[in-house]
């Protein structure tokens, strides 16, 4: 291995198609040496992706999870391309949320639920 003068290569990224909406994604590698499909052309703020799901990116053009809370408020990070994509169902961010949201839509329908029949007045005779 010798020393050379040109600068250091990216890692290569691609784009391919989304098979659930058909819309483009970018394939970027990971500090795990694996690949994430992140959504193409957008950078929220890191504070307003929950903390799992924050990718920033590397100077080398890798990412990484970025669980840091609360991160700096001006940090841009990414997202998979699975949380936006319109074709897939939204996964489990908050279970603790989803548990709540359970526990409203049965007390809301026991609310709504029609009352019982009164009961006889005579009640019969068993015996």
């Amino acid at each position: 291995m010798g020393v050379s003068d040109e600068t250091p290569r990216r890692l290569g990224t691609g784009r391919t198609r989304c098979p659930h909406c058909g819309l483009v994604q970018d394939r970027v590698a990971t500090l795990d040496h694996d690949w994430v499909l992140l959504e193409p052309d957008m950078h929220p703020l890191a504070h307003t992706v929950p903390a799992e799901h924050r990718w920033i990116e590397l100077s080398d053009g890798r990412v990484t999870v970025y669980g840091v809370c609360p991160p700096d408020q001006f940090q841009r990070c990414r997202v998979e391309h699975r949380l936006a994509c319109s074709a897939q169902p939204l996964p489990d961010l908050w279970p603790w949320l989803t548990t709540l949201r359970g526990e409203n839509a049965r007390h809301s329908q026991r609310q709504n639920a029609p009352e019982p029949p009164p009961p006889p007045e005579e009640w019969p005779d068993a015996g």
